[in-house]
């Protein structure tokens, strides 16, 4: 990672952090876990079960909470912080600030850009990009290399398609939107009719409508829906290899794991977190801030503010008790073989 960040300015981006000890150099110009930094780099405390490992970092900065108790080294410092690993992000944001490069403002020789687009200032296309008929951009949307954007579709401003990214017809992005590499909006979605022992395809005529600040995850597949839409709420952040299924309806805030599956027509109230490699049968509701543990299978509605796990998914505590019962049972056969055997 090539940055430098003086002590100074890192105090400027967290104005509320207590300096402890000091540094040889004056710039730092690494972030790394505490286990593997260096010299000059700059590590963080962010879950106490890493706590031990404080004293033996040779990190020459670490972020740390308020009431960490101990002393740093000479040659090094300890930034005291309510919560470092917002601290860290806030750090990394300025990094990233610092290194990226903004594309340029150009449509690339080899991309292609139907003349009935409508195209705002500020917007790029990227080397093989596609820009379909009435295709509407608002102003600095940066669409990646290869990106498709399919005839009829609406992006807002600020939105940012990273290489890769399939937008197929008449979808809608709402403004400063990001979807990373392998995204797909308005695939078709997974619906057969059996005649006569075949399956027949049925058509899927909707959209998928994303508002506004949501960020969609590598690789992750939305299906447009049979009719209507499929719609995500704004602010709504999805991870990568995540599938949802036709005319779902995801809220505002929700916060979804990799490698969750979604059936078709379920809504997601606001606020809901799934946890990675959940599963969902089609037309559900699942109550605003519900939580949804990993691997879990949901297959009935979910009330509001319920957290659940396992597969067929029960509540938090419930789940925990009857997996640390389980782990019993192998005693309690032998206790009672025991028994029997004395009869």
């Amino acid at each position: 990672m090539d940055f430098k960040i003086s002590l100074d300015r890192l105090c400027e981006l967290l104005p509320d952090s207590q300096v402890e000890g000091s540094i040889l150099s004056k710039d730092l110009e690494g972030i790394a876990s505490l286990e593997r930094a260096r010299h000059g780099d700059i590590s963080f405390l962010g879950n106490l079960k890493y706590k031990n490992l404080v004293q033996s970092s040779k990190a020459s900065l670490i972020l740390l909470p308020e009431d960490y108790i101990g002393s740093p080294k000479e040659g090094q410092i300890y930034l005291r912080i309510k919560d470092p690993s917002k601290g860290l992000a806030s750090l990394c944001s300025y990094i990233e600030d610092q290194l990226s490069i903004a594309p340029e403002i150009a449509i690339h020789p080899t991309a292609f850009v139907h003349k009935s687009a409508k195209l705002a200032h500020g917007v790029s296309v990227g080397a093989f990009g596609f820009i379909g008929r009435n295709v509407q951009i608002d102003e600095n949307v940066s669409v990646g290399t290869h990106c498709h954007v399919g005839d009829n579709c609406l992006i807002g401003s600020d939105c940012i398609l990273y290489p890769g990214v399939k937008l197929l017809s008449r979808c809608q992005l709402g403004k400063n939107t990001i979807l990373n590499a392998g995204v797909v909006i308005g695939s078709e979605g997974y619906g057969f009719d059996q005649v006569n022992g075949t399956h027949h395809k049925i058509p899927h005529l909707g959209i998928v409508v994303v508002e506004d600040n949501v960020e969609i995850g590598a690789n992750t597949c939305i299906d447009r829906a049979r009719f209507e839409e499929t719609r995500i709420g704004s602010g709504t952040k999805i991870d990568n290899l995540v599938q949802i299924g036709h005319n779902v309806r995801i809220g505002k805030g929700c916060l979804i794991v990799a490698q969750v599956g979604i059936s078709g027509s379920t809504q997601f109230e606001d606020g809901v977190v799934v946890g990675g490699q959940a599963g969902f049968a089609g037309h559900l509701k699942i109550g605003k801030g519900a939580k949804i543990a990993g691997q879990a299978g949901i297959t009935k509605d979910v009330e509001a503010g319920a957290f659940l796990k396992g597969n067929p998914a029960l509540p938090f505590h419930l789940s925990q008790r009857i997996s640390i019962l389980q782990k019993k049972l192998p005693e309690l056969f032998n206790r009672f073989e025991g028994i029997l055997g004395k009869e």
